[in-house]
């Protein structure tokens, strides 16, 4: 096998890798994306109530991570999505009993969900007298 590899002309097998980076880039893109998307997030049966506010609401056409992850660095970001997914899939396969009726945000959600409401409405709350009652 090892032989046969590299008796294959090395500009085609060039070719062939960056080709394979490509596809492996693009589909990790897209699938991150899909990943992100209310419609990938609410496909979850609990989420369906919080989906349909979301959905009437004038934040319907930002992304979930938008609001519910840090955007401080891609690391922190990818390394937050992947632990709260991996929270997730363990209550929706072997803590199903354990989900609450109501869900509520988690402190370290609180803390990125409140950074980035003040990220977006910073010029707002510059723009408000907070003097005013």
């Amino acid at each position: 096998m090892l032989k046969k590899l590299l008796g294959i002309d090395k500009k085609m097998l060039l070719f062939i890798g960056v080709f394979a980076g490509i596809i492996v880039s693009v589909v990790t893109v897209k699938t991150l994306a899909y990943t992100d998307s209310p419609e990938f997030c609410s496909s979850c049966h609990i989420m369906t109530e919080v989906h349909d506010s979301f959905s009437d609401s004038n934040h319907a056409g930002l992304s979930c991570g938008d609001c519910h992850l840090p955007h401080d660095s891609m690391v922190n970001k990818y390394t937050y999505k992947a632990k709260a997914g991996m929270t997730h899939v363990y209550f929706n396969t072997l803590g199903e009993a354990k989900i609450p009726k109501v869900l509520h945000a988690t402190e370290s959600s609180e803390e990125v969900i409140n950074e980035n409401c003040i990220s977006c409405h910073e010029n707002t709350l510059d723009n408000v007298s907070h003097d005013a009652k």
